[in-house]
């Protein structure tokens, strides 16, 4: 089973729609909180190459995006083959 990274805040609307996609195939995830940690933040950014919007999802470390990217790649029947790597 691949290794899930999503990084999030609190109220953000996307970020609750990509958890509950990948609530719905049953995919445990690690979910980093950025709203109080400017370190964290910083970090995330980095990971994704100046992508500061949340959320920001990595798949077996690879940056997937945001919620609707992960939606596009589940659109097209591809999401599900990255979670099984």
């Amino acid at each position: 089973m691949a290794v899930v990274e999503i990084y999030t805040k609190e109220t953000c609307p996307y970020c609750f729609r990509a958890k509950q996609l990948l609530a719905q195939k049953q995919v445990s995830y690690q979910e980093y909180k950025i709203d109080y940690d400017n370190d964290l933040r910083e970090k995330m950014i980095t990971r994704s190459n100046g992508g500061y919007t949340v959320p920001q999802i990595f798949i077996n470390d690879k940056l997937v995006g945001g919620c609707d990217e992960l939606y596009a790649l589940n659109a097209k029947d591809q999401l599900d083959a990255l979670l099984n790597e």
